[in-house]
């Protein structure tokens, strides 16, 4: 019933033309961030075309049987996506875009109303998040340059959750913090 209830009222609201800023707070009671094993999940700049862009990819490790990834160095951490090798069907998940992943802060889940951007700078590739209102905030960095896929490591209180609909976990990831860093 409740679930029901929430979404008519996601629905009216995306119907009535109301702002992007009801739909989190709709979406925050649909669905609950739930805690996962951080050391199975990476986040890589995957470098598009030339590699002069990037954009997100998080890849986690769901059994032992192949190893998903690798990698090299510390500053930067050079990742090999070995997952493009194999089947990694039950292996390996692959979150490719928003579809797979969003931000969510304290019980705000901002969807598609918040854009990820990996940015790439002379000593640094940072992933950055930032809002239609606003709001914008470095989630990752890299903490060197490196051509290829680079690891991109969370920023002090930023960590990987599930996001799950009553007791069922869903195929989606938040990058969580529990309040807008200062």
């Amino acid at each position: 019933m409740f679930a029901k209830t929430t979404l008519r009222l996601l629905l009216a609201a995306t119907l009535s033309g109301a702002s992007l800023s009801v739909v989190p707070a709709a979406r925050a009671a649909l669905f609950q961030a739930r805690d996962v094993k951080g050391e199975s999940f990476i986040l890589v700049a995957a470098p598009i075309g030339d590699g002069s862009s990037a954009q997100l990819n998080i890849y986690e490790q769901v059994r032992d049987r192949r190893p998903c990834f690798s990698r090299e160095g510390t500053a930067p951490t050079v990742v090999k996506p070995l997952l493009v090798t194999f089947d990694f069907t039950g292996i390996c998940s692959r979150y490719i875009d928003s579809n797979g992943y969003s931000v969510r802060v304290g019980t705000t889940d901002y969807g598609p109303a918040m854009r990820l951007s990996v940015i790439r700078e002379a000593n640094d590739t940072q992933l950055v998040a930032r809002s239609p209102e606003g709001l914008s905030a470095v989630i990752a960095r890299s903490g060197g340059s490196a051509p290829g896929f680079v690891e991109l490591k969370l920023e002090p209180g930023w960590r990987i959750m599930r996001r799950h609909f009553g007791p069922r976990a869903l195929g989606h990831v938040y990058l969580y913090r529990d309040s807008w860093p200062q």
